[in-house]
């Protein structure tokens, strides 16, 4: 187990180097600049700009030193936003991004996993349909359409929610819920069919032709064997919900990472870009390394390091 951890640690370390490699020479190779505009900026203002930024330097003096900063967690000035870095950005946005991912990673697993559970136990009866057709919906509609129905009927017409931010903590629901509805449907549908084919299989007749209750058959056997799949699709997104939803932030009008991502991509923030595609990779690399752990801890016969 402890090589394995070694192993994987090396890999990730591995893998977050080439992805800043590509990012750095993907944002050095697009025409223009950070300081570049429609309106004209004198020749000495952009030539101080450039040097203050040292972005006058060699390409690869510019990299060696972007480099070094990541290794000191120092993802350096934003271009755009004077006299705040990348840290303090990210330090700003992701809490309130975190705590709106975190609310609709909840809701899509304690809801989406029953669900799809209770489907699967009732296939082909007006549970089972409800279930499928309001998780049909869910997984067709986008969010961005779904957000500003919520917008239009709980806030404009209703009342009952803010219109924008999460001042108070009613402000929190409307976007949450905006973004857990995708995969909360897709939850259910993948929780349902994972079950209806673990539940033909033998070892389920088995146990059942043996006398084990039902109650037993379904909690110790058919689940924990139908959550394999599901666990592989939840891992990445949760770290995708964490690190924020640029459309939902925008729409809702909150001060997460997505702003700040969308702003820099406009702007050609290099740094604030590179920092938030690094940032969002370890978060994903995290994750990965999560859901194998937890398949070991589903079904035992997987294993990790030399006995796999």
């Amino acid at each position: 187990m402890k090589g394995y951890f070694i192993k994987r640690i090396f890999s990730a370390l591995i893998t977050l180097i080439l992805i800043s490699t590509l990012t750095f020479v993907m944002m050095r190779s697009i025409p223009g600049g950070p300081f570049t505009s429609e309106k004209k900026v004198p020749d000495e203002i952009l030539k101080a700009l450039n040097k203050k930024y040292n972005l006058d330097a060699p390409l690869h003096e510019q990299y060696l030193d972007y480099m070094k900063g990541l290794v000191t967690f120092d993802l350096g000035p934003s271009f755009q936003k004077k006299g705040i870095s990348v840290n303090e950005l990210l330090a700003s946005g992701f809490p309130a991004t975190a705590k709106i991912g975190l609310i609709a990673t909840i809701l899509i697993i304690g809801l989406g996993l029953p669900l799809g559970i209770i489907s699967a136990l009732k296939q082909n009866k007006p549970v089972d349909y409800l279930v499928m057709f309001m998780a049909t919906i869910g997984v067709t509609v986008p969010n961005f359409v779904m957000a500003t129905l919520l917008i239009y009927f709980f806030a404009g017409q209703l009342g009952w929610l803010p219109t924008f931010g999460i001042e108070s903590s009613l402000g929190y629901i409307g976007p949450s819920l905006a973004l857990a509805g995708y995969s909360l449907s897709f939850v259910s549908r993948l929780t349902r069919s994972s079950m209806l084919e673990v539940m033909r299989q033998d070892y389920i007749r088995t146990a059942r032709a043996n006398g084990i209750s039902e109650y037993k058959v379904i909690a110790k056997h058919a689940v924990k064997n139908a959550l394999i799949p599901v666990v592989t699709y939840v891992g990445p997104m949760v770290a995708a919900i964490l690190t924020g939803s640029f459309v939902i932030e925008r729409i809702f009008a909150i001060p997460g990472m997505g702003r700040y991502f969308v702003e820099s991509v406009g702007n050609r923030d290099y740094t604030t870009i590179m920092g938030m595609t690094i940032f969002y990779a370890a978060f994903y690399i995290v994750m990965v390394l999560i859901v194998d752990i937890v398949y070991g801890l589903i079904d035992p016969r997987i294993k990790l390091g030399k006995e796999s």
